[in-house]
């Protein structure tokens, strides 16, 4: 199967609360660009790691703690984010080494994560707080910023 020149990975549970805002992204792009992937990555983890193969630039959008200082924050990160970050729990490592050794394995180059700062978790729940939609707009508007980057 071919691949598309752009991945985007939502990462998240979307029976979490919060924690689904990554899928959500995600699936704002689904099937509206020629040129790319839309992959929802679950929980992230060891398993984005083939996820991100064999793409020119892979964006990687995930719910986060301790990324902003107000709910529905977006933060972009060029390089992968620190380990000194606070991970959601439901990740057995953190986008930030899954990227690293992605990167290190020759899987991915180019990469861009784009975390949404989502303050409290709730299980059980498909309830998105309005900050958070907020937060999923604008991580929408800076994932639109790189595909017209790169000409899409």
């Amino acid at each position: 199967m071919q691949k598309n020149r752009i991945g985007i990975i939502g990462c998240g549970n979307p029976l979490m609360g919060n924690d689904g805002a990554g899928i959500l992204v995600m699936r704002l792009f689904k099937g509206r660009y020629a040129g790319v992937d839309c992959i929802d990555g679950g929980t992230g983890g060891l398993g984005l790691i083939p996820l991100m193969e064999g793409y020119e630039k892979v964006v990687i959008v995930d719910a986060m703690m301790g990324i902003g200082e107000h709910i529905g924050d977006v933060r972009v990160f060029e390089a992968p984010p620190s380990s000194g970050l606070p991970a959601c729990a439901l990740h057995d490592i953190g986008i930030g080494e899954a990227v690293a050794l992605a990167r290190e394995l020759g899987y991915a180059a180019d990469v861009v994560v784009i975390g949404i700062e989502v303050g409290e978790i709730r299980a059980f729940s498909r309830e998105i707080d309005p900050t958070v939609e907020e937060g999923i707009r604008v991580a929408g508007q800076e994932i639109r910023k790189i595909l017209l980057e790169i000409g899409l």
